[in-house]
């Protein structure tokens, strides 16, 4: 938790504890709390009408992280078995790992069918250690898929597969959690969209653990640095998006991130521990879609640069009298750039 993020009462019902395909419905027919960011005006609508507020040549960016099971089952020396998270990864056989004992530098971790990890550092202020595996790329990878289980939070009470973690366009593993603003796209909707002129262009920004298990330990974005790939493509779809004075609408958090890293850095790829905050001056998003975020987070704190704070917890207390659904599974929340050639209507 931030301390000075935005804050509000989110009762429990508000948890969305099931993905809408369990609960009978599709992806894309989640809710929709579209949000003027100019006049806080605001509209409900449902996800798959998303092309009702965007316009030919707009720009969606769409991180196609994919997500892997990072929670593994490790045993120390001393026999006892405990529960690992793996937070990034640092190199082929390198990873930043989450452990919730105290372990020593050069201390290992005894996994099934052989594997090994040795601690060769740890995280100042953190529980997070630098761990050395005895295998590494693809058979690394192989063991996390057959042996892993994806991140489950306190408010999720069904052991969901990972394929319920995945967005449907996701295809370069390395995301602890699923970045989960664009789970709510089927490729229906983006056919749709493209159709209608909408452009489509990803990005990769492999999400670390939002959350140490500790509200003690202080996880702000500027202490979680996160890899991010540009694609030249993706560039190019931006400048020419900008020079035709259209719309880029980052769909995510994480996606804000890596393009605003990118305008302050000049680097279409590299680490970034951007801390994105109301005052901050974006200078390539210009809306965005995301979910639901709890409050004190900095996800939420990143939003009041979007639009202002009193605005947005305006909006979400409607959301919450209107039943909307919180976190990965829950409902959409678009916040349309100033000066769109949309107008929302119903007044807050």
């Amino acid at each position: 938790m931030i301390p000075h993020a935005p804050q509000f009462h989110l009762p429990d019902e508000a948890n969305a504890t099931t993905p809408p395909e369990k609960r009978g419905i599709r992806r894309d027919q989640v809710r929709l709390l579209a949000l003027d960011s100019n006049t806080g005006s605001y509209e409900h609508s449902y996800f798959y009408h998303l092309e009702n507020y965007l316009s030919p040549g707009d720009l969606l960016v769409l991180n196609n992280s994919r997500t892997i099971p990072p929670v593994l089952d490790a045993t120390l020396a001393n026999g006892k078995t405990i529960e690992i998270r793996l937070a990034k990864r640092l190199s082929n056989t390198m990873w930043e790992v989450l452990i919730p004992v105290t372990i020593e530098i050069d201390e290992q971790l005894y996994f099934r069918e052989g594997l090994v990890g040795k601690v060769i550092a740890s995280k100042l202020h953190s529980p997070l250690k630098q761990i050395e595996f005895n295998r590494s790329d693809i058979d690394l990878y192989n063991y996390f898929y057959k042996y892993g289980e994806p991140v489950r939070y306190e408010y999720i009470h069904h052991p969901w597969t990972l394929d319920d973690y995945q967005t449907a366009y996701a295809i370069h593993p390395g995301s602890v959690e699923m970045p989960s603003a664009g789970r709510a796209f089927s490729w229906e909707l983006l056919f749709r969209l493209q159709k209608k002129g909408i452009n489509i262009a990803f990005l990769q920004l492999h999400t670390g653990l939002s959350y140490l298990l500790d509200d003690a330990w202080d996880h702000s974005p500027e202490n979680n640095e996160e890899f991010y790939s540009i694609p030249k493509e993706t560039v190019a779809l931006v400048k020419q998006t900008q020079n035709n004075y259209k719309q880029v609408i980052a769909v995510g958090t994480t996606v804000v991130r890596a393009l605003e890293t990118m305008a302050l850095t000049a680097e279409s790829s590299g680490w970034t521990n951007l801390y994105i905050q109301r005052d901050f001056n974006r200078q390539i998003t210009n809306g965005l879609i995301t979910g639901l975020h709890e409050p004190k987070s900095s996800h939420l704190e990143m939003l009041t640069s979007f639009i202002d704070e009193s605005l947005l917890l305006n909006a979400y207390e409607q959301a919450i009298k209107e039943g909307y659904l919180w976190h990965e599974f829950g409902d959409m929340n678009l916040i349309l750039p100033e000066k769109h050639p949309y107008s929302l209507q119903a007044p807050l």
